[in-house]
């Protein structure tokens, strides 16, 4: 079967649905090859704009002294705030909190129940339980 998937020459991939084209007239061939190389010619262009920006970007964070070590920090420093402040973020704090508060309660629960204060208490009602039983 035919990989759908084809590599133009600036190397961005398109999608076909079969591996033979369309049914197109002369006219319909020659004015899509005259857009493609157009946009083919724009992709070029914009790179390289893209390129001289990222060079005079560099040049200016040189002369003002910043390094990539401060450039990640700062990166670093956005992301865990970004991630703080998330939704599924608050939810899991939120959830480690309430496994941790119910894993509390049912220990002190536990606890509550070995006292001796519990055990008289329970024997007692044990006993006026059995009492009320019997009459």
């Amino acid at each position: 079967m035919p990989d759908p998937m084809t590599k133009t020459s600036v190397g961005t991939y398109e999608s076909h649905p079969t591996s033979e084209p369309m049914a197109l007239t002369e006219a319909e061939q020659l004015e899509l090859k005259s857009e493609l190389a157009k946009l083919e010619a724009e992709i070029v262009t914009l790179r390289q704009a893209l390129a001289a920006k990222e060079r005079r970007c560099g040049e200016l964070k040189r002369k003002l002294g910043l390094t990539t070590m401060d450039g990640l920090r700062q990166n670093l420093s956005k992301s865990w705030h970004d991630v703080q402040v998330s939704n599924t973020y608050v939810k899991q704090k939120t959830s480690v909190a309430l496994s941790s508060m119910s894993s509390a309660i049912c220990r002190k629960f536990g606890d509550m129940k070995k006292s001796a204060t519990f055990r008289s208490f329970e024997e007692q009602m044990f006993n006026k339980y059995s009492l009320n039983q019997r009459n």
